[in-house]
């Protein structure tokens, strides 16, 4: 019998690939905060995650030749948000460095959470395959 990892690791390997991508945009953020002009930009991680979560639960059925077989790629329907500054800049740069990095550790938990859970489901298979 094989092993299906997508249905053994559920949609937490994804979610660190989007964790990731979302510290780099954050990254980016703090580093261009003295930018003019610069615009703050942002993942919307709760839209991608419904947006894989329907694309396993719900399979498509093409009635015409001209239907989309499948669903858009997260990545793509995921585009980078702007950011509403609260306190918005003279020279038109929206970085908020302590809200940015306030995002960026609430990313590196939720990033480290995600990572120990796919940690023990890769424990868990290994006890399985060795018989442990």
């Amino acid at each position: 019998m094989a092993i299906s990892f997508d249905s053994a690791l559920g949609i937490h390997d994804d979610a660190l690939l989007l964790r990731a991508r979302r510290a780099e945009v954050l990254a980016n953020n703090i580093a261009n905060a003295d930018t003019p002009g610069f615009q703050a930009r942002d993942i919307d991680f709760a839209a991608v995650l419904r947006g894989e979560q329907s694309a396993m639960s719900m399979e498509l059925e093409t009635t015409s030749v001209g239907h989309s077989s499948d669903f858009i790629e997260p990545d793509f329907a995921a585009e980078l948000m702007f950011r509403n500054p609260h306190q918005p800049s003279v020279d038109g740069n929206t970085v908020e460095v302590q809200e940015e990095m306030a995002r960026y550790t609430d990313n590196a938990i939720r990033f480290q959470s995600s990572f120990t859970f796919l940690n023990s489901k890769f424990t868990g298979l290994v006890s399985a395959i060795t018989g442990e």
